[in-house]
């Protein structure tokens, strides 16, 4: 959407430049003022201008995801990966799996509805027992590969969340599944 020649986009980064230079005290806030008149974002213009990321650090899709002999990929050596299936004796990646009391179908509708409440998701396949979500972050557009597998056996559903690039996520791959997994009991499967 253009105003006046300049793009919503370009209008928030520049409120954002003059903002970070009156917080670090670059420049005053009376001197402040736009060089040219700024008019009225709607609201709505604003949040879906800050839906998408301001970079893009997606990396390629992995070849390795999906299921193979009943289990998700393994966490690689680094740190910013966890697995319902990785051992107990790897605490690093062990994260518990999602339990559930009703049928799996029920459980992965639930699973389904939480994930498509939350922000930047985009589901990439979906099977009856697998789901596979990337997740994109607010600011410099890193995606995280999400998967799924219900194991009705077990009445649990299986989950690996791994960071595409990168060595540290500073735990936010833990944090987004039992994000998940607090959203998804209250559900109550």
């Amino acid at each position: 959407m253009q105003q006046s020649g300049f793009s919503v986009e370009r209008s928030i980064a520049f409120l954002l430049g003059i903002v970070l230079l009156c917080w670090t005290g670059a420049v005053a806030p009376a001197m402040a003022q736009p060089l040219l008149p700024l008019h009225p974002i709607p609201l709505a213009t604003l949040e879906m201008a800050m839906s998408k990321p301001l970079f893009s650090f997606s990396g390629k899709r992995p070849t390795n995801l999906g299921v193979t002999d009943g289990k998700l990929a393994d966490c690689p050596g680094t740190p910013n990966c966890v697995n319902s299936q990785a051992p107990d004796t790897d605490v690093q990646h062990k994260i518990a799996p999602l339990s559930y009391t009703k049928s799996p179908t029920e459980a992965m509708t639930a699973l389904k509805g939480v994930i498509q409440g939350m922000k930047r998701t985009q589901i990439i396949r979906e099977d009856e027992n697998y789901l596979y979500v990337e997740f994109t972050s607010a600011l410099m557009g890193y995606v995280d590969d999400v998967e799924f597998l219900v194991d009705p056996s077990a009445k649990v559903i299986h989950v690996r969340s791994a960071s595409r690039l990168g060595q540290s996520d500073l735990g936010v791959n833990r944090k987004r599944i039992e994000e998940i997994r607090a959203k998804f009991v209250q559900k109550n499967v």
